[in-house]
């Protein structure tokens, strides 16, 4: 275990006291990749980007990381395929109104980002069409 930080002592001396005892005692030697060059950057190594690699490489969906109103814009070019799974009317119903709801309070809310420019949908009209597609798998 690391000892504390002495009263009195600011934490940059501190911490490069415990690196200059570490090089000593040699425990920086022979760590992996020692000696090889660093990865090339794309120019896109930022921490985001190292974020959304890893949640990918995951296998997470990464439009939790995107703002508010390019979530909703993705999650409304999705929507068809989305609907097309549910079987229940009501499920289609609350999925709808739940995306009605966060459209109207990404419009309330002041502008921190890209504008969402869509309009909350026709629930009605958006049933009418998912039971258009129930027809026409059956």
């Amino acid at each position: 275990m690391t000892e504390r930080k002495p009263t009195g002592v600011s934490f940059e001396s501190w911490v490069d006291r415990q690196i200059s005892a570490a090089e000593a005692k040699g425990e920086f030697d022979n760590l992996p990749g020692a000696g090889k060059p660093l990865p090339k950057t794309n120019g896109d190594d930022t921490a985001l980007a190292w974020v959304v690699n890893k949640v990918r490489a995951e296998g997470h969906d990464v439009s939790a990381l995107l703002p508010p109103s390019l979530a909703i814009a993705k999650e409304l070019d999705d929507l068809p395929d989305r609907l097309a799974r549910v079987r229940r009317e009501a499920r289609v119903r609350e999925i709808v109104e739940d995306l009605n709801e966060r459209i109207r309070e990404e419009h309330r809310r002041p502008a921190g980002g890209p504008v969402l420019r869509a309009r909350p949908l026709d629930v009605e009209e958006t049933l009418a069409e998912w039971r258009k597609g129930l027809s026409a798998d059956s």
